[in-house]
Formats: C-alpha cells, sequence, structure tokens
C-alpha cells in the first residue's frame, strides 16, 4: 500500500533502548520499495536547485540514503565513517558523546579544495557527528552547502551545532 506522507512509513518503537525513549525506526522505510524510492526522491528534492560535486554520507545509516542518491544524481558517494575502517591515509576528527568521545574518519584524497559537498544522514538528534563530518570537509577545503536529513528530533537542539550551515530535514519531530 502506498503511503502518502514519509512519516508514514516511520514506525515509532515506544520505550527503546530505554524506558521513555521513542525509537524513530527508519527500517521499514528500508524495507518497503515505495517508502525507500519516497525518502531518496525526498532527498533530491532537498537539493534540486543546490550546486554541488559530492554527497557525503556518516556511517552507516547516512549511507543507505546517500549511496542511491548519488547514484540517481550522478555524483560520487564519500563514506565518513569510525576511526579505523578506511584502508587509505585518512583525516580523523574527535568529537563529544553524552558519556564520553567518538572519532570519525575520512579519506585524505576524498574532498578536494573547492569542492562543494552535501551531507547526508538518516537523523539528527546532539548534531556532535555532523559537526564533526563538517570539520573534516573542511579540513580537506570543501565547502559544505547543504545537509539533509531524514528525520530530526528537535528537543534535542542538535541543528544549533550547525547554525552556520544550510540544514534541511524531512521529518521533524518535536521530542528527543
Amino acid at each position: 500500500m502506498i503511503r502518502e506522507k514519509l512519516e508514514d512509513y516511520v514506525t515509532t518503537v515506544p520505550d527503546f533502548p530505554e524506558a521513555g525513549v521513542m525509537f524513530r525506526d527508519i527500517t521499514t522505510i528500508l524495507s518497503d520499495a515505495d517508502g525507500l524510492k519516497l525518502a531518496v526522491d525526498t532527498f533530491a528534492d532537498m537539493l534540486k536547485d543546490v550546486d554541488f560535486d559530492l554527497v557525503v554520507g556518516l556511517e552507516s545509516r547516512g549511507f543507505m540514503f546517500g549511496v542511491p542518491l548519488a547514484y540517481n544524481l550522478h555524483k560520487p558517494f564519500i563514506p565518513v565513517r569510525k576511526k579505523g575502517k578506511l584502508p587509505r591515509e585518512t583525516v580523523s576528527q574527535r568529537y563529544d558523546l553524552e558519556y564520553g568521545h567518538a572519532e570519525i574518519e575520512m579519506h585524505k584524497d576524498s574532498v578536494k579544495p573547492g569542492q562543494k559537498v552535501v551531507i547526508i544522514d538518516d537523523l539528527i538528534a546532539t548534531g556532535g557527528t555532523c559537526e564533526a563530518t563538517c570539520k573534516l570537509v573542511e579540513k580537506l577545503g570543501g565547502e559544505v552547502v547543504k545537509i539533509c536529513f531524514l528525520m530530526e528530533l528537535a528537543g534535542l537542539d542538535g541543528k544549533e551545532k550547525l547554525a552556520k550551515y544550510d540544514v534541511e530535514s524531512a521529518i521533524v519531530y518535536p521530542g528527543k
């Protein structure tokens, strides 16, 4: 059955992974051909007037939407991975988590100076991973021209960390 809105394909799972959390499950988008097409088409619509050279996707759910988007728009796809997962020379960026730190990497030759980059991910919560990704792109001389998310948890204020960028979310949930 074809649904009219992208949010109709998202399944909300209460109390996962802990009590009080409303988990927004995207696997129900991925497992429905119409839902997946609608998600990728929604990202493409967000970019219809954007001049860019590369699609950068964050591990791992950003890959699920970034690769078909890049394919459809005939653009290269650049993965951003957790530290130690890429085989060639990398640049890395450390960022804070709620309890501790994490580090992400991309290949040192993946973005050339002056290239215009679009970043794709499934969800913005606190914005830390995406902010670190922007710093990686900029370290390599690239320019982040747009950041697109499938979903936004507005109650976590992640967009504040990305205030200097053009950020758009297909679905905005008011809570956390």
